[in-house]
């Protein structure tokens, strides 16, 4: 039993052995002391059998103890497989490869099991000249069967080395398929598209068709919105207009800022096109509404009159004096909003009639936290936006509603004007005392306001004043009166 335990071919088989009910102890969240425990274990194996002239990649007669030599060359070619494959594995993960890179992971690691198999075959005498040329051939007939699919796993191989996206990215096909991109493996790619459908494609295919990377070098998109408009007055007037309704926006991007691009003019229009950004492709939608509507109020109170679509087959060319311009009144802008949609129209005149038009150039202050009587404003013209502790909050567009309530808005916030302006100034006390028979209406509002005092003391980083919203909703009942 002595002479047993001094062999070295024991000693090799016991350090294998060893070495791999240590590795499983490691367990899979440990890949670092995983590389460690087979790079330590492998180096004293190869010490032990070169160091007693046993050679584990030759051929040797079988004789006594031959069982011993081939469990020991075994366990050598197996901690060389696994110290192999667990240092490209580490290296994959620690320097950053993309998730897809696992495909190239997996092509390694079979070609190494293929290298380690092949060699204690030839360790057991087999002819391997022989063997790798029956092989090719069961390989070319295993290709033609086979053809589409190996087509679909080399151009994996090919999309992952080329790295046109990853997971995670949104990209365009030149077929008119998009989605963001959440599964790729050997043969196909998983697409989540904007409708929540998986669309799975192959891989030769994507390796074929066009596509866009809209994820790169960042999400933001570009979008155009078309429109025509009547050429009563100049290109240079309608596109700053149309500069004015988009810097309102809030679900677009204004770094960099948007453009007015003028198409084209005519007898019967000015072409515009509004180039702007969103900041991902799923905004699209929500973005081009909030700006037509923008340019719809924008129109109406600078006087711009849309002009019909080209496909017309009538134009009708109007009379329009330029000079007249028909900006919407607080009863107008009042009635567009849905909170006071209930008010009688004999009462919306009042409440125009004691309410002041203030005028406001871009950089002026129109309230701040320090002020203490309650008001509120309704934008005419231009755009404002709400700023807390020295960052953007809201942007307000014309037909916008935003207030002063004394108490609920954090002594940080201001709201700024950011184009030339004017607004609708109306007092607390006297909304307070036209909405006094409208329950309902004043509801609405106190919601809308403390809903605004709420994101804008979220943004402070600090409750407005200590309260609560329902204690900010009373405070704004106060306002009304109620």
């Amino acid at each position: 039993m002595q002479d047993l335990f001094a062999s070295p071919l024991f000693q090799i088989v016991a350090l294998g052995v060893a070495g791999i009910i240590v590795w499983h102890l490691q367990g899979r969240g440990r890949p670092n002391a995983r590389l460690v425990v087979q790079i330590a274990f492998f180096l004293a194996m190869t010490a032990l059998l070169f160091g007693n002239g046993i050679s584990p990649y030759k051929f040797e007669p079988m004789g006594d103890g031959g069982g011993m030599l081939i469990a020991a060359k075994l366990l050598w070619w197996v901690h060389l497989a696994w110290a192999v494959i667990g240092f490209v594995r580490i290296y994959i993960v620690l320097d950053g490869r993309p998730r897809e890179a696992r495909l190239l992971q997996d092509l390694i690691i079979a070609m190494v099991y293929l290298g380690v198999t092949l060699s204690v075959l030839s360790m057991f005498g087999f002819a391997i000249g022989t063997l790798l040329a029956t092989s090719g051939v069961i390989a070319i007939i295993l290709g033609l069967a086979l053809q589409s699919t190996l087509n679909d796993v080399f151009s994996g191989l090919a999309l992952t080395l080329g790295r046109p996206y990853g997971i995670g990215d949104w990209i365009i096909l030149s077929d008119g398929t998009e989605g963001r991109v959440v599964e790729s493996n050997w043969r196909s790619t998983y697409m989540l598209t904007a409708s929540n459908n998986i669309v799975v494609l192959p891989n030769s295919y994507l390796a074929k068709i066009g596509l866009t990377n809209t994820s790169r070098p960042d999400e933001t998109r570009q979008v155009a919105l078309s429109l025509r408009v009547k050429p009563t007055r100049t290109p240079n007037f309608v596109a700053e207009a149309m500069r004015q309704a988009m810097v309102g926006a809030n679900n677009i991007v204004h770094e960099p800022a948007p453009v007015v691009a003028l198409k084209g003019v005519d007898a019967f229009a000015i072409e515009i096109e509004l180039q702007f950004r969103v900041r991902h492709p799923a905004a699209t939608t929500i973005a081009r509404n909030e700006l037509i509507d923008l340019v719809y109020r924008q129109c109406k109170a600078t006087g711009i009159d849309l002009a019909p679509p080209v496909a017309a087959s009538i134009v009708l060319v109007e009379k329009h004096d330029p000079g007249h311009a028909s900006p919407e009144t607080l009863q107008e802008l009042l009635q567009s909003n849905p909170i006071f949609a209930d008010v009688e129209q004999d009462e919306l005149p009042t409440l125009e009639a004691s309410a002041r038009l203030r005028h406001y150039r871009a950089g002026d202050i129109l309230l701040d936290g320090l002020d203490s009587l309650p008001s509120l404003m309704v934008v005419r013209s231009g755009t404002a936006a709400a700023v807390c502790d020295g960052g953007e909050v809201v942007r307000f567009a014309p037909g916008a509603i935003f207030g002063r309530i004394d108490g609920v808005l954090p002594q940080a916030t201001r709201y700024e004007a950011l184009t030339a302006l004017e607004a609708y100034e109306i007092a607390g006390q006297t909304l307070a005392s036209l909405l006094g028979g409208y329950p309902q209406i004043q509801d609405k509002l106190s919601l809308q306001l403390s809903s605004l005092a709420s994101d804008l003391s979220a943004t402070g980083g600090h409750p407005a004043h200590g309260r609560h919203v329902s204690d900010i909703l009373r405070t704004v009942h106060g306002l009304l009166g109620r």
